[in-house]
């Protein structure tokens, strides 16, 4: 029995018993990886998956509890990899994030220069995609998810609080919003056509909350998950836009008109996600700290080991840390 014989068979069960897949995924022939599950059968006497014909139709009983304790054996194979590597100070490995759209276009890129320029060797690999699609990340390999929410923190693994953010509200130049001179009610922006993230449309979405906590039912003309695109749509006339402050530029965007509408929604906050009982490499806490200031990366492993018994650093508002990064 090998490491490489448990990594492919965790590889076939999270692939949905697709043979093609898992093997693409670990960078491997569609025949080798069944030659080397066929040994592994062979060696604990007993089939992990029920066939037919050449494809894997569902997993045995036994194979659940084998693909179980792989997946521990795994885990703890990579946990003394990274140990060692951080101990011996090696500035090479691979990076994995899992994020939204918004923070990996306008929160990542000042973080990962200078982290880069501490660890040459590391390659970084960014997943854009939803918030509950970038914590699913976690369990397929990433080191790190940055997400966002309105209320409690994200519930898979350690939650790290980054620093807190408002919605902005934005209209092309003459829309009828703009020459208020007043901040827009919310009886005033449900009327209108809204542009805004795919999120907006999950009963759940803070922004729906805040609607209907006044009694209104918004108007969700477009969705998307790409602030540039929502902008995109702004310009072109299609309705206001609704989107993360991170993603308004003073100087980019100057050709849109920012609506004093703040107050009608409740700020959000970041977080930096960890798994739980993986030994994160050095680089991947730098860049935690990089991201905000404030976190010391001995209290990120101490969360990690289960030992920090204190509080998270108050986290800074957008503009405050943008206002920081100005002055530095």
């Amino acid at each position: 029995m090998t490491l490489t014989q448990l990594r492919y068979l965790v590889a076939i069960a999270d692939a949905g018993l697709n043979i093609t897949l898992a093997a693409e995924r670990v960078h491997a022939t569609q025949p080798g990886l069944s030659k080397q599950l066929k040994q592994l059968e062979d060696e604990l006497g007993f089939q992990l998956f029920l066939r037919r014909g050449r494809s894997l139709e569902a997993i045995t009983a036994p194979g659940v509890e084998v693909i179980a304790r792989a997946r521990r054996v795994l885990l703890e194979a990579g946990n003394i990899r990274a140990l060692a590597a951080n101990l011996r100070g090696e500035v090479q490995g691979e990076l994995a994030i899992g994020t939204t759209h918004t923070q990996a276009r306008y929160v990542l890129p000042p973080a990962i220069a200078p982290l880069r320029g501490r660890y040459p060797g590391v390659s970084i690999h960014i997943v854009p995609t939803g918030e509950g699609e970038a914590l699913a990340e976690l369990g397929r390999g990433a080191d790190l998810a940055l997400v966002s929410s309105s209320g409690s923190p994200p519930p898979t693994g350690i939650a790290v609080p980054l620093y807190s953010w408002q919605r902005v509200v934005v209209a092309p130049h003459g829309h009828p919003l703009t020459r208020l001179e007043r901040a827009p009610t919310l009886a005033e922006l449900a009327r209108e056509p809204i542009v805004s993230y795919e999120s907006s449309l999950k009963p759940e979405s803070s922004l729906r909350a805040a609607f209907d906590r006044a009694g209104f039912e918004p108007r969700i003309g477009f969705t998307a998950r790409d602030a540039d695109l929502i902008k995109t749509y702004v310009r072109a006339g299609l309705g206001i836009g609704i989107l993360a402050e991170m993603a308004l530029d003073p100087v980019a965007d100057a050709d849109l008109i920012q609506l004093p509408a703040r107050q009608h929604f409740a700020p959000c906050m970041a977080w930096g996600v960890l798994p739980r009982e993986r030994v994160p490499r050095d680089y991947t806490l730098a860049l935690l700290a990089l991201i905000a200031p404030q976190l010391d990366t001995r209290d990120l492993r101490r969360a990690l080991e289960g030992t920090f018994e204190g509080q998270w650093p108050t986290p800074p508002t957008w503009s405050e840390r943008a206002c920081a990064s100005a002055s530095a």
